[in-house]
């Protein structure tokens, strides 16, 4: 009996339910609707004859036949888009998706996806920016093909990895290190700078207040160099405002976070040029 040939458009809606974990949030995904999915997988189910979907929990979650297949699927969409790429007369098309944090938005990534748009005028490039556990748990249900994350030091491994020394940041003109309590610049809660700020200093047993919170980085640079208060940043993130603190003022040097490239599976191949491009990138920048 001849095997059943698989229709790349189940197998599409298969892995959008598998890594976005609900019916709902594959349909977005797919540009479907919940119940169009949910027939794409019953007749896939069907012709497999095999139940790939554990639907009884509060997350849709592969069975064994279901984790089975993901890899397969993954590869054989994979390569059909790239055979469809290589077809276009040379013209490389579609999207990819991006997270990156807030310090590599501008300054690292505008030139590079410039020179990349310019080279691949076809493809469409959506950049999103923020803090690194949001990126991560974006990048873990499937948003985007490659992102940025910073990272204490070994807690994922990716496809590269930079080492992200800190420094703490004071005005130059109006410091604030000798208040009390000592006011912070931070960024929002669940933020890796702030986090590692807080802990360092009530380890040390200092009284502490945040005097300002923004997600913007420029924001929280231009604070500090106007006397608003003291942060932790990327050491490499020094304006000519700021004045740079150390153990003489009491604040210790911390160990450097970590700034980790992840890349999903089977991209196809216009993610794995970018891919390298924003390795070569990183390399320079934070070498």
């Amino acid at each position: 009996m001849t095997n059943p040939m698989l229709d790349p458009v189940l197998l599409k809606s298969f892995v959008a339910v598998v890594e976005s974990g609900s019916f709902t949030r594959a349909g977005e995904r797919v540009h479907l609707s919940q119940s169009t999915v949910s027939q794409h997988l019953r007749r896939l189910e069907e012709q497999l004859g095999s139940e790939l979907l554990d639907r009884s929990g509060r997350y849709v979650v592969t069975t064994e036949s279901g984790a089975r297949l993901l890899g397969y699927a993954r590869r054989l969409l994979a390569l059909m888009e790239d055979a469809v790429e290589e077809l276009r007369e040379g013209q490389v098309q579609g999207e990819i998706h991006i997270g990156v944090p807030e310090d590599f938005a501008a300054d690292l990534l505008a030139p590079l996806l410039g020179a990349f748009a310019r080279e691949y005028p076809a493809i469409r490039l959506e950049v999103t920016s923020g803090l690194s556990n949001t990126l991560w748990q974006q990048f873990c249900a499937g948003s985007y093909d490659l992102v940025l994350v910073k990272q204490r030091h070994g807690h994922t491994v990716g496809t590269a990895a930079w080492p992200e020394p800190l420094a703490w940041f004071d005005s130059l003109d109006t410091p604030s290190w000798q208040r009390d309590p000592l006011p912070l610049v931070v960024f929002p809660v669940g933020g890796l700078y702030r986090d590692e700020m807080i802990h360092a200093l009530e380890s040390g047993g200092r009284r502490w207040r945040i005097s300002y919170c923004s997600a913007s980085l420029a924001s929280i640079r231009s604070a500090v160099a106007s006397g608003l208060g003291v942060s932790l940043l990327p050491a490499r993130l020094a304006l000519s405002g700021h004045r740079r603190l150390g153990e003489l003022e009491g604040f210790p040097p911390l160990p450097p976070l970590e700034l980790v490239l992840h890349r999903r599976p089977d991209v196809p191949q216009r993610v794995l040029d970018l891919a390298e491009r924003l390795q070569a990138a990183c390399d320079e920048v934070m070498g």
